[in-house]
């Protein structure tokens, strides 16, 4: 995201979604605003067999980058990108290799890169000992696909990487932690940009089933929960809308990038993307679900939408930035097709799925995943003139906002437009009920990152008090939604620990384990304790890894 720019009273849509690491839906609701309470949640509001885990993702984690094999990916190659030293491996300019992508000024912050990441590759045993210690019963985490396959299907599999897999995998079910593996989250060869642009082209949809049938037949007969794509929805409006995200493609108004199309890029990408997951899910059902046992699903990013006001225009607009953002992902899926209103704004635009390809689309899922952070306001920009791409078809003609009147729809977070909403996942999980009913639902990711207001002291990152109240009252917020009904089977945390936030590099903070940039040295938070204490943990086991234990804070905290 690199520095972030002031916020203006109106973003759009797409606006807003560029400064998240990943991550998001949203849905509405026309009474009024209902006051925030504070969360009183147990363990037995849950069943026995719901999951509880944390999430990570290969790149932001594992460092290692050019270790036992491993080939440049999009963001080895993205980080780097311009103004920063290459990989030691190129020694030429990597503008002129690798010409998909754009040039534009502003890339990470503070120049920070993956390179090490949080050394996940070498400290994983550590890392799933204090994701025990917390009680957590599955654990979320992607496979690099350069690690598992450098050059994409132009070269050779790395046996190395899948032996590290394995390892994962196999000590994770030691301790009776659940994997559920996404297969591509947001790192890609960078052979595949260099060749055709990857997700730019349909070929992509050849070489993500490629390393998808590999994936099954190595680590199928012990992973259960596959997703095949984390949140193609913020590729498409990182990537090729804003270009924050590799390969760094954006127009105006949205960005000033070198190359890029906002207008029509995101449609094509999101696209493939959807037909690349569908034969994926039909080549694991043809060949290896009966015999392994497993499910299959995607994930898609998912804010809670509000009207800005009590108006018509602007209660359907907060309905049809629902329909651009969550139902563009799993209509097609669930339906076979896209969504009727993005048609009729779109047209000829929005690309449109033959008739074999709707029988391969619909259905392919097992379960519903959904990533959510927060909650906006929505204005309508049909029937107003509106900034910021607003305007545009390809964002449903509407802003979205996190003030109404000059008051925020809830406390500040450490993403400028990230505000704690606790109703909004509640109210999203009784939308996708409605609208994919029969559906077993998955939170793959809920997470807070603390104000960089409040200071970068290690004493005060550990005292995490806003983060454990913040899953406390989501939590709650999720409970209530299956008292009404919503078949909801597990909540992982983003994330198990500090890591590489994509364009916000290691400033913004998510984990429940902070890491010591210098040292890499792991210190369980507040909140970390506070998990294991709520999921009958080893409070003991886990307090050996925390030279500082806030008694009277966590003490008050199991109070509650």
């Amino acid at each position: 995201m690199g520095t972030k720019p002031k916020i203006h009273p109106f973003l759009s849509s797409f606006f807003l979604f560029l400064l998240v690491s990943s991550h998001h839906c949203f849905a509405v609701q026309n009474e009024e605003e209902e006051e925030e309470e504070e969360g009183i949640i147990k363990r037995r509001d849950f069943p026995k067999d719901f999951f509880f885990g944390t999430a990570t993702s290969a790149y932001q984690v594992e460092g290692a980058y050019l270790e036992d094999g491993k080939g440049l990916s999009n963001w080895d190659v993205f980080s780097h990108l311009p103004g920063s030293t290459p990989p030691s491996n190129f020694s030429f300019p990597f503008q002129t290799h690798f010409p998909n992508f754009g040039n534009f000024a502003a890339r990470i912050r503070n120049s920070d890169t993956g390179d090490v990441a949080d050394d996940h590759y070498h400290r994983f045993l550590e890392d799933i000992e204090l994701m025990h210690s917390m009680g957590m019963n599955s654990y979320r985490f992607s496979i690099s696909w350069t690690r598992i396959l450098p050059k994409g299907r132009f070269g050779k599999v790395n046996r190395r990487g899948i032996a590290f897999y394995n390892k994962i995998i196999d000590n994770l079910l030691l301790k009776g932690i659940e994997p559920f593996v996404t297969i591509h989250h947001h790192d890609l060869p960078a052979e595949l940009d260099k060749r055709y642009g990857s997700w730019m082209s349909a070929q992509m949809q050849e070489d993500f089933v490629y390393f998808a049938k590999i994936c099954f037949e190595e680590f199928g007969d012990r992973v259960k929960y596959w997703i095949t794509i984390n949140e193609p929805n913020v590729i498409t409006l990182m990537g090729y809308t804003k270009g924050v995200y590799p390969p760094g493609h954006c127009s105006p108004p949205f960005g000033n990038c070198s190359t890029g199309n906002a207008d029509i890029e995101p449609l094509v990408v999101m696209h493939n993307m959807l037909l690349a997951h569908a034969k994926a899910v039909r080549l694991y059902r043809t060949h290896f679900q009966k015999k392994q046992g497993g499910s299959i699903g995607i994930v898609a990013y998912c804010h809670m939408y509000e009207p800005l006001t009590d108006h018509e225009y602007d209660i359907k607009a907060a309905q049809r930035a629902l329909i651009f953002i969550f139902a563009w992902v799993y209509d097609p899926i669930v339906y076979g097709d896209y969504p009727k209103e993005m048609r009729e704004i779109l047209g000829s635009q929005l690309p449109s799925f033959s008739d074999v390809e709707k029988d391969i689309i619909r259905g392919s899922l097992d379960f519903i995943c959904v990533n959510h952070y927060t909650t906006f306001y929505t204005k309508d920009c049909l029937h107003s003139a509106c900034f910021g791409g607003g305007n545009h078809p390809v964002t449903g003609y509407l802003n979205t906002t996190a003030y109404r009147d000059g008051v925020s729809i809830g406390d500040p977070t450490g993403i400028d437009v990230f505000f704690v909403v606790p109703r909004g996942l509640g109210k999203v999980i009784n939308y996708i009920k409605e609208r994919y009913p029969n559906k077993p639902i998955f939170v793959t990711e809920n997470g807070y990152s603390s104000p960089q207001s409040e200071g970068n002291e290690t004493e005060v990152l550990i005292k995490d008090t806003k983060r454990v109240n913040y899953h406390k009252n989501y939590l709650a917020s999720l409970a209530n939604a299956m008292r009404d009904g919503a078949d909801v089977r597990g909540y992982f945390v983003w994330s198990l620990i500090d890591n590489f936030e994509w364009a916000d590099g290691y400033d913004t903070r998510f984990g429940l384990l902070y890491v010591d940039r210098k040292t890499l040295e792991r210190r369980p938070k507040l909140s970390a304790h506070w998990f294991s204490s709520f999921l009958g943990g080893n409070l003991h086991e886990l307090t050996k890894y925390s030279s500082i234990v806030h008694k009277n804070a966590f003490d008050s905290l199991m109070d509650h």
